[in-house]
């Protein structure tokens, strides 16, 4: 469409040019190309358009966004812009084609031993992602260990319609936990078959809406219920929670081994427990050590996602069931988070949108 201004015509080819030279920082492509542009109209010398991001988590939105404005304001005869930031996360291909589920990503959370703060780093980077306008589920698959609800603040039986659980809904995210099915004081005891068969329902036997992302929490170690998921589903992708200790780099070679063995890309590792920021007097202090999750990461040639601090304020946030990403949104522990979310949304894309022979899946 195309309106005359003056003696200039802006047309839509134009437009299209102009955003032709924008690229998508994460994929190295053009919008145009990625069909990232959608709805151009053009009148008196206003361009209103919106650009479709692989993520409401886009890391580089803002960068994006001036970066299209500026293109289009160049083209002569242009003197206002409307510009729409929205979102389509791609799927990954696989799960369509093998199961009968309506989610688009399925990421598994993982560690190469217990005591790390996993499920702390998966409840509130799936909060997180759902934050940005995504729609998540968490699924806690520790069976062992089914902490999830506790920290979601959830009680109580999910109810059931036509024979399938559904999962109740905390910070507008979708759960469901073995937690919620067997009594907190009961110890669970499973063999491998059971472990298959429970994990698999799970999945199977609940009803989830639509899903950008689905957030698997594993349990710690390397066992079943790694080779149980890989089995069962086309996981996206695999992130290893870490300590900062140089030792931990031995742990996260255990969770990074296992997932290649398994054929699951890897999103890349967390340092979690990072440093500590004293609360009065603002001094840093490295309790265990730092950036040894950082130099595992370099050492296994996978991407780094980010540190979280050590906080009393995230311990309390899960004990209570209300995270910190919830309690204290704007706490630079949230924003860890949040900036861990973010990466892990752009690996994402990248991994989906990238051709296979282009991408190399560490």
């Amino acid at each position: 469409m195309a309106e005359q201004k003056g003696n200039k015509q802006v047309t839509e080819q134009q437009v299209l040019a102009a955003l032709s030279k924008v690229q998508e920082p994460e994929l190295h492509r053009d919008l145009v190309t990625l069909n990232m542009i959608r709805d151009i109209t053009i009148h008196n010398g206003t361009v209103n358009f919106t650009v479709m991001l692989t993520t409401p988590a886009c890391p580089l939105k803002t960068q994006i966004e001036n970066e299209a404005r500026a293109a289009i304001l160049s083209i002569p005869g242009v003197t206002n812009v409307n510009l729409k930031m929205d979102a389509n996360v791609p799927s990954d291909r696989r799960i369509a084609g093998k199961l009968a589920l309506p989610v688009r990503n399925i990421i598994a959370v993982a560690s190469g031993k217990g005591g790390v703060g996993k499920t702390t780093v998966a409840v509130n980077v799936a909060i997180a992602l759902a934050q940005t306008g995504a729609s998540v589920g968490l699924l806690d698959a520790d069976i062992y260990g089914p902490n999830v609800p506790i920290m979601m603040g959830l009680k109580g039986l999910p109810q059931a319609r036509n024979g399938r659980l559904v999962p109740p809904v905390a910070y507008g995210i979708q759960v469901m936990s073995m937690g919620f099915l067997v009594p907190a004081e009961q110890a669970l005891v499973w063999r491998g078959p059971m472990l298959h068969t429970a994990i698999r329902q799970l999945f199977a036997d609940v009803a989830w809406d639509e899903l950008d992302y689905l957030v698997v929490d594993l349990p710690p170690g390397t066992g079943d219920a790694q080779l149980t998921l890989a089995q069962s589903v086309p996981v996206t992708g695999g992130i290893i929670v870490s300590t900062p200790q140089d030792v931990a780099w031995a742990d996260a070679l255990r969770g990074i081994t296992a997932f290649r063995q398994l054929n699951v890309p890897i999103l890349g590792i967390i340092e979690n427990m990072s440093y500590f920021v004293c609360p009065h007097c603002g001094e840093r202090t490295d309790i265990f050590s730092h950036g040894g999750g950082e130099r595992a990461a370099a050492k296994l040639g996978v991407p780094f996602l980010g540190a979280i601090a050590l906080d009393p304020a995230i311990r309390e946030g899960g004990d209570e069931g209300e995270p910190i990403v919830v309690r204290d949104p704007d706490s630079p522990q949230a924003q860890s988070f949040r900036e861990v979310a973010r990466n892990v949304a752009a690996r994402i894309s990248v991994m989906n949108l990238v051709p296979a022979p282009e991408l190399k899946l560490v």
